[in-house]
């Protein structure tokens, strides 16, 4: 009898297609193929089989190949697949093409490479009472959600390690989600030191072949405990008893493409589903989990003591309005007596290239991308003036494009700037630079941090790179060189954002010594953002934030839809947002409010004119309910783009 498979594409097209099977191949559901679609050839998921074809349909084509040799998804991925669609919008195919490797043909068998310096020593230490006590609770659990809120350095990773020892030893998987995988190579080596060859780890740096190795390792139960950034959420494990998302709050466990899922809610809907325990943990936790701490809808442990000899640093803020150029005479003096001792010094500032910002002081004008809505920032080594959004770049100018004055000049600074001056400061130190633009070439970041670890770096500059995860002994001294980065953009998350890396980054002082200190320059020390993470007053931030996004409407008080409609002609793309908004406001007023249609703060990105309706409820299930289907009956024109962004945590 001959079968009929229902594969779907990774194209916004909601439905599968059905094709016959390929001559001499075998194929079943759960399999990877190449399928012809409107007269191109497609890869394409199998999601079902059936005995007589659909209703109606005439012609049937075969599947032009077959990718695997065995299925790379089963039936439970599929289940979450197709929550995915749903919960974002998006197509079963969209769902699939984002959760699985897109390797070749598996040849091999893979081999898991150790680090190159051997097996990390562990430390048999003994577990203080804070970390015992969260060991013992949630290891008599066999599901639920738990959260670890305590300081950096307070033995959150003990935890994990411990609890994930139990559950592998009761035979079920565990997942391990970190927010960047190249900034943790502790943890990777800690790991690998604890569980030996049933560690798999799936990151970005590995090949398309290198991560369907690892998913097909992962799937043959050879691995058991997957440590991954966002997608490893999705990892095949065969009983999965745990998920550990370390660094709770990070944006970058939000996806910026569609589907724009984020791993935190789908961690807690797999373990739902699974009957699994959920482990979360951060020294600064989004406002959602704060709010769900003091409601008490999380169990929670309080983590408040640095276990590693460290204390909590002594932070001293600078106003910057009396100082020249980008260094404090303060911080410039720490950083000398740092030296002196022998020890280490991080600076810090989220803001890469030279400058940002080129203006003519005769006309005002401002040397804006000619693609986007936003200025472009010089970058020194390149000679190039480049746009951090779409990568046009531009000769720098000497003269005003507008007047032609020559009363023109580069203002702000990012890394690059900071590199030149800290060397003409301290020309004998050793100084590296951290951010995307100097550690491109493979292994370079891998050097530089582990040259750090060695002491023979003094200095170690950086973006937000430098914040995360990373614990040198040596540290000292961190510099934060501008506070207020983020606090100018039109974000209801930018207080937020502000306060959670100025205390992250603090935490990076200090950790073994208890004589660590930060400096925070700031032109606006007043700020509420600012004081409270230099006081270590988190709570009064949080509560007083609480305040402001409970009178705002805002989350944790409300859920969010954004639908940002972009298209290369303006009145087009805004006819188009206006359209949607007509067709559904008279439906979802009773249950939501409609904000816009309304130009973006980042209104134009790579040519494309971009606006946006934000839907507004207490309640998530009507809203969501009803925004999905008008999408799926609205047709947008062809020149013009939807995207679906479902609890967003950024409104540029």
């Amino acid at each position: 009898m001959s079968m009929f498979y229902e594969v779907v594409f990774n194209l916004p097209v909601h439905g599968a297609y059905t094709y016959s099977p390929p001559e001499h191949e075998y194929v079943d559901t759960g399999y990877r193929v190449i399928a012809p679609l409107r007269n191109r050839l497609l890869k394409g998921y199998v999601i079902n089989k059936r005995e007589h074809p659909p209703p109606g349909v005439n012609e049937i084509k075969a599947i032009s190949r077959v990718i695997d040799t065995t299925p790379v998804f089963d039936e439970k991925l599929l289940d979450i697949a197709e929550w995915l669609s749903w919960m974002y919008i998006c197509s079963l195919g969209e769902a699939l093409a984002v959760m699985l490797p897109g390797g070749k043909k598996e040849v091999s068998e893979s081999e898991f490479l150790f680090p190159e310096d051997g097996i990390i020593k562990k430390e048999q230490i003994t577990p203080a009472e804070q970390q015992q006590r969260a060991i013992d609770t949630i290891c008599r659990q066999k599901q639920g959600t738990f959260y670890l809120y305590g300081v950096t350095g307070s033995g959150k990773t003990y935890v994990y390690i411990n609890v994930a020892k139990q559950v592998l030893a009761q035979g079920r998987d565990v997942i391990y989600l970190v927010p960047e995988i190249s900034l943790t190579h502790q943890i990777v080596d800690l790991c690998i030191s604890e569980f030996g060859n049933t560690v798999a780890v799936l990151h970005s740096g590995l090949t398309s072949s290198g991560k369907l190795k690892e998913w097909m390792r992962i799937r043959r139960g050879e691995a058991r405990l997957v440590i991954g950034a966002r997608s490893g959420v999705f990892a095949p494990v065969k009983n999965l008893g745990l998920i550990v998302v370390d660094e709770e709050h990070e944006g970058s466990y939000k996806a910026s493409s569609t589907p724009r899922y984020h791993a935190r809610q789908v961690a807690l809907n797999r373990c739902a589903r699974e009957k699994a325990l959920c482990i979360m943990g951060s020294a600064t936790p989004s406002l959602e989990a704060y709010y769900q701490i003091q409601t008490k809808k999380i169990t929670t442990f309080h983590m408040p003591q640095r276990l590693s000899g460290g204390k909590m640093p002594f932070i001293e803020v600078v106003d910057m309005k009396d100082e020249k150029g980008s260094f404090s005479h303060k911080l410039v003096e720490e950083m000398k007596q740092v030296h002196k001792k022998g020890r280490q010094t991080i600076l810090f500032l989220n803001r890469r290239g030279f400058s940002y910002y080129f203006h003519c002081r005769s006309c005002g004008f401002e040397m804006k991308c000619a693609h986007c809505s936003v200025t472009l920032t010089f970058h020194k080594h390149k000679w190039k003036m480049i746009c951090h959004y779409c990568g046009y770049s531009h000769d720098p100018v000497h003269q005003c494009p507008e007047c032609r004055s020559l009363d023109v000049g580069y203002s702000g600074f990012g890394t690059e700037k900071i590199e030149e001056d800290i060397k003409k400061i301290f020309p004998h130190f050793h100084i590296e630079r951290v951010d995307t633009d100097a550690v491109r070439k493979r292994g370079t970041l891998k050097k530089i941090i582990s040259d750090f670890k060695d002491k023979k770096i003094d200095i170690l500059l950086g973006t937000q790179m430098v914040a995360k995860g990373l614990n040198f002994p040596g540290v000292q001294l961190v510099g934060i060189i501008s506070a207020d980065t983020g606090l100018n953009l039109p974000d209801f998350r930018a207080a937020e954002r502000t306060h959670h890396l100025i205390v992250q980054v603090s935490g990076r002082a200090g950790r073994m010594n208890p004589d660590g200190k930060v400096i925070v320059q700031t032109l606006r020390p007043q700020n509420n953002a600012i004081k409270c993470a230099c006081k270590m007053q988190s709570r009064k931030f949080y509560e007083e934030e609480l305040g402001i996004r409970d009178e705002l409407g805002f989350p944790p008080f409300s859920r969010l839809i954004r639908l940002v409609f972009r298209g290369k002609d303006e009145e087009a793309t805004y006819k188009t947002a206006k359209e949607f908004y007509d067709t559904v406001k008279d439906s979802i007023k009773q249950c939501a409010d409609i904000l816009g249609p309304a130009e973006c703060p980042l209104s134009v990105i790579a040519k494309n004119h971009r606006f946006q309706l934000l839907f507004r409820a207490t309640e998530m299930k009507e809203m969501h309910g009803l925004v999905r289907t008008f999408l799926l009956r609205f047709k947008c024109p062809k020149t013009v783009y939807c995207e679906v962004d479902v609890d967003p945590v950024s409104l540029l």
